[in-house]
């Protein structure tokens, strides 16, 4: 992505309206009550068209039971119009997210607790300018929960993990959401390497594996400091998300 195209589209989210929800009155008992609210599609329904979502609510909601009342700091890498971020400063009044997007033109929601940067994960030096501006302003220094909901692109889903899982706490999750479409879809899976499938299965193995983008270095580092590696199984053929628990 070249930087008049990123510029045009932070000049469309700027002068968007867009949907103030600090104040928001939402009747809600779960998180997937809160994605059907805003319209994620990792609700049950799909609130969009009324089908069937990818259903990780149940999933996230397990994780993060012990975060309710707690400060946490969300990197989404891949955040488009923004709902599941409004749905997680709901469900966690403490939190502040940070989303990564390529195109935050797309973006419809607003809040004291969401802040938008027009990110391409491809472009090294522009995502740790913008993590140092994050750890400046909002003073601390790794984020509690990671999610990638990004391209979904094989390349970028493994430079993803490279760049962002060193910036996670400890004990923090780093969550890969839909994880398969490589396997599915040819248009995703954009490079000749082993599938995130099969990586997954090899962290957990501790067994190193051929990789241009995990170096032996970096594979021995992150194998060293993955706690667990829980894969689930949601809603759709490609309802496909893990959670990568650091020590």
């Amino acid at each position: 992505m070249n930087f008049f195209s990123l510029f045009k589209r932070k000049i469309i989210y700027n002068f968007k309206n867009k949907i103030l929800i600090d104040h928001d009155k939402v009747d809600y008992k779960t998180l997937d009550d809160l994605f059907h609210f805003y319209g994620s599609d990792k609700a049950n329904i799909f609130k969009k068209n009324n089908s069937n979502g990818h259903a990780y609510s149940k999933f996230y909601e397990k994780k993060l039971e012990n975060n309710k009342n707690q400060k946490i700091n969300i990197l989404e890498i891949g955040s488009y119009a923004g709902a599941s971020a409004a749905s997680f400063v709901k469900f966690l009044p403490g939190s502040k997210v940070f989303c990564f997007d390529i195109n935050i033109s797309n973006f419809e929601f607003k809040s004291e607790k969401i802040f938008v940067f027009g990110v391409d994960i491809n472009n090294k030096k522009k995502v740790f300018t913008n993590l140092k501006k994050i750890y400046d302003e909002h003073q601390f220094e790794k984020f509690d929960l990671i999610i990638d909901d990004g391209s979904h692109n094989l390349s970028d889903i493994l430079i993803g993990l490279k760049y962002f899982f060193d910036h996670l706490k400890d004990k923090g999750l780093y969550v890969i959401e839909d994880f398969k479409h490589p396997n599915y879809y040819n248009y995703n899976r954009n490079i000749d390497h082993i599938l995130i499938d099969e990586v997954l299965e090899n962290l957990k193995k501790k067994k190193k594996f051929p990789s241009e983008i995990f170096d032996e270095l970096f594979q021995q580092k992150i194998m060293n400091t993955i706690k667990t590696i829980e894969i689930f199984k949601g809603n759709l053929e490609n309802s496909d998300i893990a959670f990568l628990e650091k020590n």
